[in-house]
């Protein structure tokens, strides 16, 4: 029971939490709401909470949900080019993110309505049970599911944490600086683990990587649930209604965001799957310059995530600057890719790529949550589920469409036109420029706060009977 209730019944309203008697009647009390840059009142929970957590757990938690990201974006297996052709291949890789845009519309709708907890330990439980498929596959089919299934588990797993780091960390910069280290660790998961993992896979035998990331998934599982209790059912009748997916897609300001995102992921997600045959052919590399091409790219990636939270704590009105710059750097650095010829100089323009992404995504992602503060209901499953969409959407097309542009274009045709998509989308940009402007008065929870409170001062006639009269 929340402070303030005793004896009394708790009811969710649009307006807040109200406090009623056993007669069903409200009670003059409405519990205070988080604005947008404040932590939850002193005494008071957030509502996905059963209980207030200690602000010394916050960090342990935390870790728990970067490393559940770092798992979900290291998992990854392939069968023998001998067995299957590279179309089989191409469909295999994009699995993950076909999967995963298909669930992100529901599992954003779901972790809205029951909190962030529950739908992580779903998506580390389903981790597990795909990184242990993995290490016992010994089909394409039996790879298929498990892709599959990876996909599924990230859907939850990654927007749920993503979601809970931006609401335990409500203060702007501590909310930037907590989302810039998950994306130091997206960023370890999906460039540096890989190598490793590959060496892991030749001394130590195929099953030992995946078997390794199960234990990590299973321990990460437990540390959470130690930290965070899933939430009872009255603290999720607590919770207020976040805003419909559908809704905060056709808001414009979003929009932009989520195509900021995609398209400055699009060069990664299509120059992953060919950059390879590409390097074999022209410059004659070999097989461990392949396999180590993205890992010196980790480096200049946390340096922009540093750089970009640094900046954005002195001058956070020039986020959108900071996007429309990341932009622009991963452009000029995709048109540079097709004049490189030996690993050396590739490696400069892939560090280019890279560090582009880390502006982009560490300016407009603390930048969604921001909008969802001012515009909707601070409720965050569905806004990150919709950044996840927009990340899905890139590596859904890169492993199948990358391939056959190469094939009927050519390389260099293919890396132009991303180079000048990223160029031509950053000015768009500017539409965010106000965005720093914005008051919480504007916002939808606001509005809903005002006639919530005008209807709690409002003199009932007759009782019960004067309240039903009124509410017709």
């Amino acid at each position: 029971m929340e402070p303030g209730c005793a004896g009394q019944l708790e009811r969710a309203t649009p307006a807040g939490r109200t406090c009623t008697g056993s007669s069903g009647m409200p009670s003059p009390l409405l519990l205070p709401q988080r604005r947008p840059g404040e932590s939850w009142p002193l005494g008071f929970a957030s509502p996905c909470r059963n209980s207030p957590i200690p602000y010394v757990s916050k960090a342990s938690l935390h870790v728990c949900v970067c490393v559940c990201i770092y798992v979900c974006l290291s998992v990854s297996g392939s069968p023998s080019h001998d067995d299957v052709s590279d179309v089989q291949i191409g469909v295999l890789f994009a699995s993950k993110a076909i999967l995963q845009l298909l669930v992100n519309p529901l599992s954003g709708t779901f972790i809205d309505r029951v909190g962030y907890d529950v739908p992580l330990l779903i998506g580390l439980a389903v981790m597990f049970l795909s990184t242990a498929t993995f290490a016992f596959a010994e089909n394409y089919a039996t790879l298929f599911a498990a892709r599959s299934l990876q996909g599924l588990g990230s859907a939850f797993a990654d927007t749920a944490g993503i979601a809970m780091i931006a609401d335990r960390y409500a203060e702007e910069p501590a909310r930037s600086r907590a989302l810039g280290t998950a994306l130091a660790f997206i960023s370890f998961g999906s460039l540096a683990a890989p190598p490793f993992g590959g060496v892991l896979y030749q001394f130590a035998g195929k099953r030992v990587p995946f078997l390794v990331l199960a234990c990590v998934c299973l321990l990460d599982g437990l540390l959470l649930l130690a930290l965070v209790p899933p939430c009872a059912g009255g603290a999720r009748a607590n919770m207020p209604v976040g805003t419909p997916i559908h809704r905060l897609m056709a808001d414009p300001y979003i929009a932009v965001v989520a195509g900021a995102l995609t398209t400055c992921n699009i060069p990664l997600a299509f120059l992953e799957p060919t950059i390879a045959n590409w390097m074999k052919e022209s410059m004659g590399a070999t097989e461990w310059e392949m396999g180590l091409t993205w890992l010196p790219a980790f480096f200049p990636h946390v340096l922009g995530v540093y750089v970009t939270v640094r900046l954005a704590a002195k001058y956070p009105h020039l986020q959108w600057f900071y996007g429309a710059l990341g932009m622009a750097v991963i452009g000029a650095s995709s048109c540079v890719v097709p004049a490189c010829r030996n690993f050396g100089q590739v490696v400069v323009p892939l560090c280019g790529i890279c560090f582009g992404i880390a502006l982009v995504d560490t300016a407009l992602l603390p930048t969604l949550a921001f909008l969802v503060d001012v515009r909707h209901v601070s409720v965050y499953g569905s806004i990150y589920a919709i950044a996840d969409i927009s990340y899905s959407v890139a590596y859904a097309l890169g492993p199948i469409v990358a391939g056959q542009i190469v094939h009927t274009m050519g390389f260099v045709q293919l890396n132009l036109g991303m180079g000048l998509a990223n160029v031509l989308y950053a000015p768009v940009l500017l539409f965010l420029k106000n965005v720093c402007q914005m008051k919480p008065s504007h916002s939808e929870r606001n509005i809903l706060l005002e006639e919530g409170t005008k209807l709690m001062k409002r003199p009932l006639r007759n009782g019960t009977a004067g309240l039903a009269k009124e509410k017709q």
